[in-house]
């Protein structure tokens, strides 16, 4: 048997998909299965054991990447089922043109004529979208073809380069004389509305570094570099490093977390890691919805601000930015703090 999945287009989302993936992996063994996957989302998943082969799709790049020659690719290997994670047009279109047997995903779109299983999404009493889980709409996915319930625990891997990379950076940080490594994402791919200030999460940083005697690494992409440098100069202690001056990967993000003892994000993919590696998370939500990436991980707390305008789901915000103005450096801090406390007394009982 043969199963293509297209996993999500979206890092966070991937990582929501795995508990799903790994179901399908396991129910359906022995099987070939292949991961349909955006190039730039191809890092989340890697070292994981559960495909055969990776096949990058994109609307840019070679020929063989783009959904015409993918799909006629797909045709070759008569594949039985094809599982969609995402809600696209495309990727419907490209399961029908490579011959897949069976397509499953979300009638949404315009595209249920070309699925063979076409799932109904959660709305709400208005007839919109009902902001729901998206792991929980993952899982159904693997139900609806004959997995158990997936369960919520999300899973990622590193690989061996992955994890000389984060020690490169340790050792040239010297984060081993600290006794505990907190890493900070700032980044908000999704637009900056989902942005804390770079002076809050510098005066975040001298917090930890001040009154915890934490080494704190400052993660970012590559577009995001100049942010992250800004972040430590103006933090401006020793202890406080970033990915700035380094070559980055996702790989070498997942692993930077893995070994950190706390992660706190803004609303981006990033923010799963933590969740997929077991470490404590705090995350910062301004504009969007929590119930879309809600997780079920107790490690996990929460901070937003409730404000008459929010949450708006907008990429960038038309008012004051109040939803995550509003949020103190301080009020992060003890959060982090509290948070710290209970899960490593959790761990140690």
């Amino acid at each position: 048997m043969k199963i293509a999945v297209f996993l999500p287009n979206w890092v966070g989302d991937a990582v929501m998909a795995t508990p799903a993936v790994r179901a399908l992996r396991r129910h359906f063994a022995p099987v070939r299965m292949i991961g349909m996957v955006k190039p730039y989302v191809a890092g989340v998943l890697e070292g994981s054991p559960w495909f055969d082969a990776q096949v990058p799709l994109d609307t840019r790049g070679p020929w063989s990447r783009r959904w015409p020659a993918v799909a006629l690719a797909l045709r070759r290997q008569r594949v039985d089922l094809a599982v969609l994670f995402p809600n696209s047009f495309r990727s419907a279109l490209v399961a029908k043109l490579g011959g897949c047997r069976r397509i499953v995903g979300y009638a949404r779109g315009g595209r249920s004529w070309l699925l063979t299983d076409g799932l109904r999404p959660v709305l709400a009493p208005d007839g919109g979208f009902l902001p729901s889980p998206v792991i929980d709409a993952y899982n159904l996915l693997a139900e609806h073809v004959g997995c158990p319930h997936p369960g919520f625990r999300m899973e990622l891997f590193t690989t061996s380069a992955d994890e000389r990379a984060a020690d490169e950076v340790w050792e040239r940080a010297r984060l081993d004389r600290h006794y505990e490594v907190v890493c900070l994402n700032p980044g908000a791919a999704y637009g900056s509305a989902k942005h804390w200030s770079t002076e809050s999460f510098a005066h975040l940083a001298q917090l930890l570094a001040d009154r915890r005697g934490s080494g704190v690494l400052v993660l970012c992409g590559p577009g995001e570099r100049d942010l992250a440098r800004d972040i430590t100069s103006l933090a401006n202690r020793p202890g406080i490093h970033s990915l700035a001056d380094v070559p980055l990967s996702l790989g070498l993000t997942k692993a930077c977390v893995r070994r950190a003892d706390l992660l706190v994000t803004t609303d981006s993919g990033p923010r799963h890691f933590a969740a997929a590696f077991g470490r404590p998370l705090v995350t910062l939500f301004g504009p969007t919805h929590i119930p879309w990436t809600e997780t079920y991980y107790q490690g996990a707390v929460h901070l937003q601000k409730e404000v008459a305008c929010g949450p708006c789901q907008l990429r960038t915000c038309p008012l004051d930015h109040r939803c995550m103005r509003l949020l103190e450096p301080g009020e992060v801090f003890t959060a982090a703090t509290d948070l710290l406390a209970r899960f490593f007394q959790r761990k140690a009982a």
